[in-house]
């Protein structure tokens, strides 16, 4: 019976999705949306010089078929759709820079856009029906992941959830009826990776890949169903529930439906880790004011279990010190910063670094409260003369209970598109105010547009 409530709400959820125009959609998220689209867009292009991401890049241009979409790595590199979602979609969670949906643990903007940016590329829509895309494809995604909780921290969402999400948002766009939609999303979905999450805290590159493989298997997806090959709709139930383990609420599918908008939950970085360890990074820079940071003797997190969870003081690749809570603390205390810099493979290797990464210790923050406030740690700074700091932070900036100004968003994605594409922003800018004649214009003049130069 619950595999069928499953699907019965799948089916609500589409019947739902598929009438929403760009003009049904509120302005506010209209607005979310277009960030969502720059902020990750942005991500992507931070990542271009990563050595083993040039390199995965470089192969796959090497088999790729006819141009038909832009790789955002400022080589101006076009690949057919495919190839370019895969690359991209690489590319979108390489320097931890991505926007995140904080409801649950899903980074729902990147599992939709690597195949949307390559799909109204190829096929000429506009600005406006990507957005609308984005939207209705997060929404789906962030009310599956809310849909299938885990007791523990197993699979990383990346590999589990962003094949559904790019397949949602792949049927919005090419505005797929109703039972090919749900067909596409359950097929999607017995597609997707069991990515183990110990994989990026051990140190382990292949985590980065994920959503560009599920991008392009989204792509695949949602093609084949017009050939009769799709799932039954209890897949998302038969995947999540009774495969992986998830607990099924499937009122979080089927429920509320326009009160509101899953893409209002969702949170934007400055810091280039994992958004676990931005408390520890905002204490850290408040402590910071207060202290030489050089004159630490040890530093003890009082932490929620999710932060505990990265637990690696030796880490030994730029994703594993992304995920270890010992080099997200020492790095950012003894450079003063969480940006994409203190985390890079020289800072990794930095004897004063790693010789403070082993003095970081942890233990639980007991009781830990509800949401937004899910995520706290207390950073203690022991001194070498014996001086005990002390500075707690309930919430990471950014969510939607902290969120950061839009100027603040506007200048993190202007500093790292600007050296790489001189007239991305000033196009991106003119998105985010939503203007008209932007909205309306050709996807494909728009890439062109930002990429010139």
């Amino acid at each position: 019976m619950t595999a069928q409530n499953v699907g019965a709400a799948l089916e609500k959820l589409v019947a739902f999705t598929s009438k929403i125009e760009w003009d049904d959609i509120p302005q506010a998220v209209k607005t979310r949306a277009a960030f969502v689209l720059a902020d990750d867009i942005g991500a992507m292009v931070a990542a271009r010089a990563e050595p083993e991401l040039i390199a995965l890049q470089n192969g796959v241009a090497a088999s790729a078929g006819p141009p038909e979409a832009t790789l955002f790595n400022a080589m101006g590199t076009r690949l057919d759709r495919y190839s370019a979602a895969l690359a991209n979609g690489c590319a979108s969670d390489w320097a931890e820079l991505d926007e995140g949906y904080r409801r649950v643990i899903c980074h729902a903007g990147i599992y939709c856009l690597p195949a949307l940016l390559a799909e109204a590329e190829a096929e000429n829509h506009t600005t406006a029906d990507l957005l609308r895309a984005l939207v209705l494809g997060y929404e789906t995604v962030a009310r599956v992941a809310r849909c299938f909780t885990f007791p523990n921290l197993v699979l990383h969402p990346h590999g589990s959830l962003a094949a559904v999400g790019g397949a949602a948002a792949l049927c919005a766009l090419r505005r797929l009826p109703e039972d090919v939609t749900i067909g596409a999303i359950s097929s999607a979905a017995t597609m997707v990776l069991p990515g183990p999450y110990t994989h990026p805290i051990k140190g382990s590159l292949c985590r980065n890949i994920w959503p560009g493989i599920s991008a392009q298997t989204a792509m695949r997806a949602v093609d084949w169903v017009g050939h009769g090959i799709k799932g039954l709709p209890s897949a998302l139930h038969d995947v999540y529930a009774d495969a992986f383990g998830a607990a099924p609420d499937a009122a979080e599918l089927g429920e509320g439906l326009g009160e509101a908008w899953a893409i209002s939950d969702g949170y934007h970085k400055v810091f280039a880790c994992c958004q676990y360890g931005h408390a520890t990074i905002e204490a850290n820079l408040k402590l910071a004011q207060q202290a030489d940071p050089n004159e630490i003797e040890s530093i003890h997190l009082v932490t929620h279990e999710k932060a505990r969870i990265m637990d690696n003081p030796d880490p030994d690749t730029t994703i594993s010190g992304k995920f270890s809570m010992q080099h997200i603390a020492a790095t950012s205390a003894l450079n003063r910063s969480g940006g994409f810099e203190a985390f890079s493979a020289q800072v990794l290797s930095d004897p004063k670094v790693a010789a403070l990464r082993q003095k970081v210790t942890m233990s639980a923050y007991d009781p830990v409260p509800g949401w937004p406030n899910d995520r706290p740690t207390r950073v203690e700074w022991t001194m070498k003369n014996g001086r005990q700091l002390t500075q707690e932070v309930m919430s990471a900036r950014g969510g939607p209970d902290l969120p950061f100004g839009p100027d603040e968003i506007r200048t993190k994605i202007e500093g790292i598109v600007a050296p790489a594409y001189p007239a991305m922003f000033g196009i991106l800018d003119i998105i985010l105010a939503l203007d008209t004649e932007a909205l309306n214009a050709s996807w494909r003049e728009t890439v062109a547009g930002m990429t010139s130069g």
